[in-house]
């Protein structure tokens, strides 16, 4: 366990280990599309569900 500091009553002073950071990659075109397609499904969805809960009120 990887304790920083411990104070004079005993008690340790920990910290979480803070991973690596890195740059996002700009998607490349097919995953562009994938997205695309994703976002049309969902929207579709959600629509459907709406029209079907005001045909149902």
């Amino acid at each position: 366990m990887y304790t920083t500091t411990q104070l004079d009553n005993g008690i340790l002073n920990n910290y979480a280990v803070e991973p690596n950071t890195y740059y996002a990659q700009y998607p490349a075109p097919y995953q562009q599309r994938r997205y695309l397609i994703q976002g049309a499904i969902a929207a579709l969805l959600v629509t459907t569900l709406v029209l079907i809960s005001a045909a149902i009120s």
